[in-house]
Protein backbone atom coordinates (compact mmCIF):
# COMPACT_ATOMS: atom_id res chain seq x y z
CA UNK A 1 0.00 0.00 0.00
CA UNK A 2 0.97 3.53 -0.31
CA UNK A 3 0.82 5.66 3.07
CA UNK A 4 0.90 9.18 4.00
CA UNK A 5 1.97 9.56 7.52
CA UNK A 6 1.98 12.52 9.59
CA UNK A 7 4.15 12.54 12.46
CA UNK A 8 6.59 10.53 11.20
CA UNK A 9 9.46 11.72 13.45
CA UNK A 10 7.29 12.14 16.55
CA UNK A 11 7.16 8.92 19.21
CA UNK A 12 4.46 7.13 17.68
CA UNK A 13 4.64 8.07 14.56
CA UNK A 14 8.51 7.25 14.09
CA UNK A 15 7.59 3.58 15.38
CA UNK A 16 4.27 3.35 12.62
CA UNK A 17 6.97 4.36 9.89
CA UNK A 18 9.45 1.68 10.63
CA UNK A 19 6.13 -0.46 11.01
CA UNK A 20 5.13 0.48 7.64
CA UNK A 21 8.54 0.16 5.91
CA UNK A 22 9.04 -3.19 7.48
CA UNK A 23 6.12 -4.58 5.49
CA UNK A 24 7.28 -3.13 2.87
CA UNK A 25 4.70 -0.44 2.13
CA UNK A 26 5.61 3.02 0.61
CA UNK A 27 5.30 5.79 3.14
CA UNK A 28 5.21 9.57 1.86
CA UNK A 29 5.87 11.64 5.22
CA UNK A 30 4.32 14.58 5.03
CA UNK A 31 6.35 17.34 7.33
CA UNK A 32 6.76 20.72 7.94
CA UNK A 33 10.74 20.21 7.96
CA UNK A 34 11.39 18.23 5.35
CA UNK A 35 15.09 18.53 6.51
CA UNK A 36 14.21 16.25 9.84
CA UNK A 37 13.47 13.13 7.65
CA UNK A 38 15.87 11.58 4.94
CA UNK A 39 14.32 9.83 2.56
CA UNK A 40 15.61 6.12 1.91
CA UNK A 41 13.76 2.95 0.05
CA UNK A 42 10.37 2.88 0.20
CA UNK A 43 10.46 6.15 1.94
CA UNK A 44 9.43 9.79 -0.01
CA UNK A 45 9.45 12.93 1.90
CA UNK A 46 6.92 16.15 1.41
CA UNK A 47 6.61 19.51 2.64
CA UNK A 48 3.28 19.74 4.17
CA UNK A 49 1.83 22.44 7.27
CA UNK A 50 -1.55 21.10 8.83
CA UNK A 51 -1.56 24.89 10.14
CA UNK A 52 -0.70 26.46 7.11
CA UNK A 53 -3.48 27.39 4.61
CA UNK A 54 -3.32 24.94 2.25
CA UNK A 55 -0.65 23.63 3.38
CA UNK A 56 -1.91 20.20 2.93
CA UNK A 57 -3.48 20.54 -0.97
CA UNK A 58 -2.49 17.67 -3.06
CA UNK A 59 -1.15 15.91 -0.03
CA UNK A 60 -2.76 12.73 -0.45
CA UNK A 61 -3.16 12.33 -4.13
CA UNK A 62 -2.40 8.73 -5.06
CA UNK A 63 -2.23 6.93 -1.78
CA UNK A 64 -4.55 4.37 -0.18
CA UNK A 65 -4.67 5.55 3.33
CA UNK A 66 -3.55 8.40 5.88
CA UNK A 67 -1.74 7.92 9.45
CA UNK A 68 -1.86 10.90 11.42
CA UNK A 69 0.47 10.65 14.58
CA UNK A 70 0.13 15.07 14.56
CA UNK A 71 1.59 16.66 18.15
CA UNK A 72 0.43 20.61 18.28
CA UNK A 73 4.13 20.28 20.70
CA UNK A 74 3.34 19.16 24.41
CA UNK A 75 4.86 22.38 25.52
CA UNK A 76 3.10 24.05 23.67
CA UNK A 77 0.89 27.27 25.30
CA UNK A 78 -1.86 26.92 22.44
CA UNK A 79 -1.59 23.03 22.39
CA UNK A 80 -5.56 22.67 22.62
CA UNK A 81 -6.52 25.24 19.92
CA UNK A 82 -3.27 23.97 17.05
CA UNK A 83 -3.78 20.24 18.26
CA UNK A 84 -7.63 20.49 16.78
CA UNK A 85 -6.53 23.44 14.15
CA UNK A 86 -4.50 21.63 12.24
CA UNK A 87 -6.41 18.08 13.18
CA UNK A 88 -9.68 19.32 11.63
CA UNK A 89 -7.26 20.34 8.07
CA UNK A 90 -5.84 16.02 8.06
CA UNK A 91 -9.34 15.47 8.54
CA UNK A 92 -10.73 17.78 5.80
CA UNK A 93 -7.77 16.31 3.09
CA UNK A 94 -8.73 13.30 4.12
CA UNK A 95 -12.19 13.57 3.11
CA UNK A 96 -12.34 15.71 0.26
CA UNK A 97 -9.39 12.99 -1.10
CA UNK A 98 -11.72 9.71 0.07
CA UNK A 99 -8.84 8.34 1.54
CA UNK A 100 -9.03 5.55 4.89
CA UNK A 101 -8.00 7.94 7.56
CA UNK A 102 -6.83 6.97 10.84
CA UNK A 103 -5.97 9.39 13.40
CA UNK A 104 -3.61 8.39 16.27
CA UNK A 105 -5.21 9.60 19.85
CA UNK A 106 -5.25 9.68 23.38
CA UNK A 107 -5.51 7.68 26.28
CA UNK A 108 -7.78 10.63 28.16
CA UNK A 109 -10.82 9.80 26.56
CA UNK A 110 -11.14 6.18 27.34
CA UNK A 111 -13.58 5.08 29.83
CA UNK A 112 -12.35 4.16 33.52
CA UNK A 113 -15.39 3.79 35.24
CA UNK A 114 -19.23 4.06 34.08
CA UNK A 115 -19.58 7.58 32.64
CA UNK A 116 -15.70 8.95 33.86
CA UNK A 117 -13.40 9.45 31.51
CA UNK A 118 -9.34 8.98 31.98
CA UNK A 119 -8.89 12.58 31.64
CA UNK A 120 -11.67 13.75 34.22
CA UNK A 121 -9.89 11.68 37.01
CA UNK A 122 -8.48 14.06 39.83
CA UNK A 123 -5.18 12.35 39.58
CA UNK A 124 -4.90 13.23 35.14
CA UNK A 125 -1.46 15.17 35.09
CA UNK A 126 -1.96 18.38 34.55
CA UNK A 127 0.57 19.06 31.92
CA UNK A 128 -0.86 16.52 29.92
CA UNK A 129 -4.42 17.29 30.11
CA UNK A 130 -4.71 20.22 26.83
CA UNK A 131 -3.55 17.51 24.56
CA UNK A 132 -5.86 14.82 26.40
CA UNK A 133 -9.16 17.66 25.86
CA UNK A 134 -7.89 18.39 22.82
CA UNK A 135 -8.04 14.07 21.49
CA UNK A 136 -11.40 13.99 23.58
CA UNK A 137 -13.21 16.62 21.37
CA UNK A 138 -11.21 15.56 18.16
CA UNK A 139 -12.67 11.77 18.62
CA UNK A 140 -16.07 13.47 19.19
CA UNK A 141 -16.35 15.69 16.32
CA UNK A 142 -15.22 12.23 14.13
CA UNK A 143 -18.32 10.46 16.08
CA UNK A 144 -20.52 13.24 15.00
CA UNK A 145 -19.32 13.08 11.24
CA UNK A 146 -22.22 12.54 8.89
CA UNK A 147 -19.85 12.28 5.88
CA UNK A 148 -18.75 8.90 4.17
CA UNK A 149 -15.07 9.37 5.82
CA UNK A 150 -13.35 6.05 6.72
CA UNK A 151 -11.85 7.14 10.18
CA UNK A 152 -10.33 4.85 13.08
CA UNK A 153 -9.27 6.50 16.01
CA UNK A 154 -6.80 4.64 18.18
CA UNK A 155 -6.24 5.47 21.74
CA UNK A 156 -2.88 4.14 23.28
CA UNK A 157 -3.06 2.77 26.86
CA UNK A 158 -2.57 4.23 29.62
CA UNK A 159 1.21 3.68 29.92
CA UNK A 160 2.91 3.86 26.40
CA UNK A 161 6.28 2.77 26.63
CA UNK A 162 9.73 2.15 24.69
CA UNK A 163 10.06 -0.90 24.08
CA UNK A 164 10.80 -4.17 21.62
CA UNK A 165 8.19 -5.34 19.32
CA UNK A 166 6.64 -8.57 20.50
CA UNK A 167 3.98 -8.44 17.59
CA UNK A 168 1.57 -9.31 20.57
CA UNK A 169 -1.06 -6.70 21.96
CA UNK A 170 -4.77 -7.23 23.30
CA UNK A 171 -7.58 -4.92 21.94
CA UNK A 172 -10.31 -2.74 22.97
CA UNK A 173 -12.83 -0.13 22.51
CA UNK A 174 -13.75 2.55 24.99
CA UNK A 175 -11.91 1.33 27.78
CA UNK A 176 -8.31 0.64 29.15
CA UNK A 177 -7.62 -2.80 28.67
CA UNK A 178 -5.70 -4.47 31.37
CA UNK A 179 -3.58 -7.41 32.16
CA UNK A 180 -3.50 -9.92 35.12
CA UNK A 181 -2.05 -7.45 37.56
CA UNK A 182 -4.07 -4.47 36.33
CA UNK A 183 -1.74 -2.88 34.15
CA UNK A 184 -2.55 -1.04 31.03
CA UNK A 185 0.53 -0.40 29.07
CA UNK A 186 2.17 -1.26 25.80
CA UNK A 187 5.40 -0.78 23.71
CA UNK A 188 5.40 1.92 20.91
CA UNK A 189 6.27 -0.44 18.76
CA UNK A 190 3.77 -2.56 19.30
CA UNK A 191 1.26 0.00 19.12
CA UNK A 192 2.63 0.30 15.66
CA UNK A 193 1.38 -3.27 14.87
CA UNK A 194 -1.88 -2.68 16.25
CA UNK A 195 -2.40 0.51 14.01
CA UNK A 196 -0.52 -1.15 10.91
CA UNK A 197 -2.73 -4.17 11.46
CA UNK A 198 -5.55 -1.84 11.48
CA UNK A 199 -4.53 -0.12 8.02
CA UNK A 200 -4.14 -3.48 6.43
CA UNK A 201 -7.18 -5.15 7.59
CA UNK A 202 -9.73 -2.85 8.51
CA UNK A 203 -12.30 -4.19 11.79
CA UNK A 204 -12.51 -0.76 13.60
CA UNK A 205 -14.14 1.31 10.78
CA UNK A 206 -15.88 4.57 12.20
CA UNK A 207 -15.09 4.07 15.54
CA UNK A 208 -12.38 3.87 18.02
CA UNK A 209 -9.90 1.35 19.28
CA UNK A 210 -7.53 0.93 22.23
CA UNK A 211 -5.08 -2.33 22.42
CA UNK A 212 -2.40 -3.42 25.54
CA UNK A 213 -0.78 -6.29 26.58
Amino acid sequence: MHIALIGATGFVGRAVLEELLSRGHQVRALQRNPAALEARPGLSVQAADALAPDGLAGAFDGVDAVVSAFNAGWANPNLYDDFLRGSEAIVAAARAAGRRFLVVGGAGSLYVAPGQQLVDSPDFPAQWKPGALAARELLRRLQADSSALDWSFVSPPIHLEPGARTGHYRLGQDAPVFDAAGHCRLSVADLAVAIVDEIEHPAHQRRRFTAAY
